[in-house]
């Protein structure tokens, strides 16, 4: 017997209360409209994405859990103990009863939450959440030494995951710049462009794959066997001239990356291409850039779309990346490499030491997070 199993048969034998979150915590959201955000503010300032920013003063001192009521709806959640701000459409739940854990609350919400809004949801989607969906959120409140234990196993489960977010905080800091480096379009930079906006003519056992954005990931292009394929007649009718070449998806799932090293590919539209036509920008050092904090948080400002969100090719053309002098680039490059390779390559990195521990996580949390209620 386990020592959580010890502990439930011991404090909570015949179940445990279920209550409603609007019974034991006070819900509401912040006063700001996210224009005060700092570059390097004091305080944490929670926004509409996962990504979070700061500012120079706070307006809570506390434990809580923020959940963004727009943006990725159910799927964004942040735990925080001390001063931090809010954005006016963001919630935060903060527990006025003793009984209950919020790091406790915080696995809970994150397990069954987003399945109880889309339950409670008039349509197929739901594009907010609003303060009653969170007030009537309920939630079992084990003895706290149970919640604490419970705690302590999925804190565990999520330390490689929180090592991979230092290692893009690190990135981010190495491509935050002074005003003395000059910012560049990146239609000054590179050809940037789309895949076929149509459907080519399939041939299973054409030479060349025809890709979409979901073929792009940890800057490889993927493929299984189920990614299409296309003659060399049909290629040459809609073939791209790649280069130093990078490409990004920009259809439904933004940001999938991969370095173009001569495969036998075609493109579709969810997919835009970056060729390097400047002698000044390195392709590696763009490849960092595009997937740093500040440029995901500009795409998504200007992302199109209700339902499938896109990004559209002048917000491409037009973001303004810093760009220093070749060394510097080349220095970031090496250093970058570097936490990449133990981020992202199969063979020596976290990636699949990641996944396996994310499904463990997934498996134990809900076994974990799944109690009796008490009569």
């Amino acid at each position: 017997m386990t020592k959580l199993e010890e502990l439930i048969q011991e404090l909570c034998p015949d179940g445990v209360e279920i209550k409603r979150i609007g019974d034991v915590a006070e819900v509401g959201t912040g006063s700001s409209n996210g224009n005060e955000a700092e570059d390097e503010g004091e305080y944490p300032f929670f926004i509409r994405s996962q990504t979070v920013k700061a500012k120079n003063d706070y307006e809570y001192d506390e434990e809580a859990i923020i959940i963004p009521g727009e943006g990725g709806v159910g799927d964004i959640y942040h735990y925080i103990s001390g001063k931090y701000a809010l954005h006016q459409r963001v919630y935060r739940i903060h527990f006025t009863e003793r009984s209950i854990n919020t790091k406790f609350a915080y696995h809970y919400f994150r397990a069954f939450f987003k399945a109880f809004i889309m339950k409670k949801a008039v349509s197929a989607t739901v594009t907010s959440i609003r303060k009653p969906m969170i007030q009537n959120f309920e939630m079992p409140v084990p003895p706290l030494g149970v919640q604490s234990e419970i705690v302590r196993i999925l804190d565990n489960f999520t330390e490689l995951t929180a090592r991979k977010q230092q290692y893009s905080y690190y990135r981010d800091s190495l491509l935050t710049f002074d005003n003395s480096v000059p910012l560049i379009a990146l239609a000054e930079l590179c050809d940037i462009g789309d895949g076929l906006h149509g459907t080519p003519e399939y041939n299973d056992n054409g030479e060349y794959y025809f890709i979409n954005g979901n073929n792009l990931s940890n800057g490889r292009i993927v493929f299984d066997a189920k990614t299409k394929r296309i003659s060399s007649d049909e290629y040459e009718k809609i073939k791209i001239p790649f280069g130093e070449t990078l490409l990004y998806s920009i259809n439904g799932t933004i940001g999938n990356i991969a370095l173009y090293n001569n495969e036998n590919i075609a493109l579709g539209k969810s997919a835009a291409y970056f060729t390097v036509t400047s002698d000044k920008l390195l392709l590696k050092y763009l490849f960092y850039v595009l997937q740093s904090g500040q440029t995901m948080s500009y795409f998504e400002k200007n992302l199109t779309g209700s339902t499938i969100k896109n990004l559209g090719l002048k917000t491409l053309r037009d973001y303004k990346i810093a760009l220093p002098p070749l060394d510097v680039q080349n220095r970031l490059v090496e250093v970058l490499d570097n936490f990449d390779a133990i981020c992202t390559d199969l063979n020596i990195g976290l990636p699949a030491e990641i996944e396996a521990r994310k499904k463990q996580y997934e498996y134990y949390r809900d076994k974990l997070l799944t109690f009796t209620p008490a009569d």
